[in-house]
């Protein structure tokens, strides 16, 4: 198969599955990250000296000038409905018994977000612009995933 195509109507297909295997590491920025999740309930962000970009989740660098991120701050997990959309079906196509919100959540304080889940509010009461707050698992269930974030919840 390593043979040079030049017309694309010859291209190959390889029938039945290919096996592939990898093993995901969220590097020395996401494991500090979902470790203040796990161990203390909270987010944490980074700030660039050079630009002042914040980032959430942390990085190692910044994406807009290259220089190396500062140190790891929490920031309170609040923050901002930016868009959404209404899940009416589960990731096989089946109709779901009732509608699912994922939002993307600008994180106050930082420059970023997180997608996730908006719970504890009907679908037809989002809105951009709508202010929210995380609710994490209680910390004997939390395993150091960003589901360790039951939802996202109306602010109170």
């Amino acid at each position: 198969m390593r043979e040079k195509l030049t017309n694309p109507d010859h291209v190959r297909t390889w029938p039945g599955t290919i096996p592939v295997e990898h093993v995901y590491t969220v590097g020395v920025a996401g494991e500090a990250f979902l470790r203040a999740i796990k161990e203390r309930g909270r987010l944490v962000a980074v700030g660039c000296p050079g630009c002042g970009t914040d980032y959430l989740p942390p990085r190692l660098y910044c994406e807009r000038c290259f220089e190396k991120t500062g140190e790891v701050r929490e920031v309170e997990a609040r923050g901002t409905v930016d868009t959404f959309t209404v899940a009416h079906r589960d990731l096989e196509g089946h109709p779901l018994e009732k509608p699912q919100v994922y939002a993307f959540v600008r994180i106050d304080g930082t420059g970023g977000g997180l997608v996730h889940r908006l719970g504890e509010v009907d679908p037809d009461d989002v809105h951009i612009g709508m202010e929210v707050q995380a609710v994490f698992l209680p910390p004997a269930q939390r395993t150091g995933s960003i589901l360790d974030i039951v939802n996202f919840k109306p602010a109170e």
